[in-house]
């Protein structure tokens, strides 16, 4: 049977990890959270603990997830005793970055912190909440306007919880990518500039730049689903998670141009490359941002916290996601839309300042960026645009390789 680290994406990618460790790490910000319990709450988790404290609703819902969170079981520790912690738990993240750490680190700190009320019944809606998600964008924008500060710059050094040390450069691969090794904190002006980092000239060639047949991975990412054959409108929230165009393209007037056809999903390392690149040369049609859920889970993928979950599919349709369509200049690509979803606490997805209408971009051009976290991407292609896929998805084969940025994914069927 596969062990939790390699059936739970969150653990797997890197973005929380095995839980014996997280138990640890929550243990340790408790800590130091309650050691801050006199500092006031930063003004948007304040605004949060007021629409708590003024909506019944929200007020039952969130003291349930809570409460719902499963004792007795392998880990009995809670992560939260009530909702005073909650807001204290929450505050202590907004000037902390991630720090390094093997085998127990945690890249995503909100999402270790609402990790099991994230899948309890009543954490389930309560994170579908409008008024939550309004909330909570808040607070996360509050966070990157930190990790986008020089304060943010105290976890990348060389101590042994920092970015700089021997065993972080050898996870991260940090020969692979531009920086100063001369500079006290080599270069970056902040984490969010550290997590963003490009690859050194010539570290990723597209492959065949010049066949137009041939369609790139526009990210470095784990391959997690091929669908074919995708219908315009399905029930994405049921347990084998189909594709639902509409939905997950936000109802762009291309949609009907795609349905019949195939969508290709990775998912992204936390210790990777987090920009994305153009999969075929072509021409920008639309490029937007689309708002979404930032803690929401598929509740059909585990009844309690202490499960697994496999909610990608799902997340694609709901979270907080960039939609780039692009007319190939293979005709028979025809459309191609890229979507990178930001799952969690993912919640920054940049597009470009030059990805606009009518732009033309090259194969492997870049299109944007995620910001701090885990985070997925969606390439959506036309009904018979795809002659074959040359990479397998998750769960066969059962433990699935990375596949490098510009590596070729798929071939187009001939024009």
């Amino acid at each position: 049977m596969a062990n939790e680290a390699e059936t739970d994406h969150k653990r797997r990618g890197g973005w929380l990890p095995a839980q014996d460790d997280l138990e640890a790490w929550i243990e340790s910000h408790r800590e130091r959270a309650r050691s801050h319990r006199d500092r006031p709450l930063h003004p948007a988790v304040a605004a949060f603990r007021h629409l708590f404290d003024t909506d019944p609703l929200i007020r039952m819902g969130m003291t349930r997830m809570i409460e719902q969170v499963p004792r007795g079981k392998q880990y009995s520790t809670r992560h939260i005793d009530d909702v005073d912690e909650f807001f204290l738990l929450i505050n202590e993240v907004i000037t902390v970055a991630p720090a390094f750490s093997d085998g127990g680190m945690v890249t995503t700190p909100f999402a270790a912190i609402l990790d099991w009320t994230m899948a309890t019944p009543a954490g389930f809606a309560i994170y579908r909440d409008p008024k939550v998600n309004a909330a909570l964008k808040d607070v996360l924008d509050a966070w990157a306007e930190f990790l986008d500060s020089p304060a943010s710059l105290s976890v990348i050094t060389d101590a042994p919880d920092g970015w700089k040390s021997e065993q972080a450069q050898q996870v991260v691969g940090m020969d692979q990518f531009e920086h100063d090794v001369d500079d006290e904190h080599w270069g970056f002006s902040s984490w969010n500039d550290f997590f963003i980092r490009r690859f050194r000239p010539g570290q990723r060639p597209v492959a065949a730049p010049d066949d137009d047949s041939v369609v790139v991975s526009s990210s470095e990412s784990t391959p997690y689903a091929i669908a074919t054959d995708v219908r315009r409108r399905d029930e994405f929230w049921i347990k084998r998670q189909p594709y639902s165009l509409e939905d997950l393209l936000a109802n762009d007037e291309s949609v009907d141009r795609f349905v019949g056809g195939s969508v290709y999903q990775a998912f992204l390392s936390a210790t990777n490359y987090h920009r994305w690149h153009s999969p075929v040369a072509g021409t920008i049609m639309r490029a937007f941002v689309q708002p979404g859920t930032y803690f929401s889970e598929a509740d059909t993928e585990g009844e309690n916290a202490t499960d697994s979950k496999d909610s990608q599919g799902y997340l694609a349709h709901v979270a907080a996601r960039a939609i780039i369509i692009i007319e190939a200049d293979n005709s028979a690509l025809g459309h191609v839309a890229v979507v990178p979803v930001g799952m969690i606490e993912v919640s920054s997805c940049v597009i470009g300042d030059d990805i606009t209408p009518g732009v033309h971009v090259d194969k492997g051009d870049e299109l944007g960026y995620f910001q701090f976290g885990g985070s997925t991407e969606c390439l959506v292609f036309e009904p018979g645009a795809i002659e074959s896929f040359a990479v397998q998805a998750f769960p066969i084969p059962e433990h699935p390789t990375l596949v490098h940025l510009h590596t070729q994914i798929a071939t187009a069927a001939s024009r």
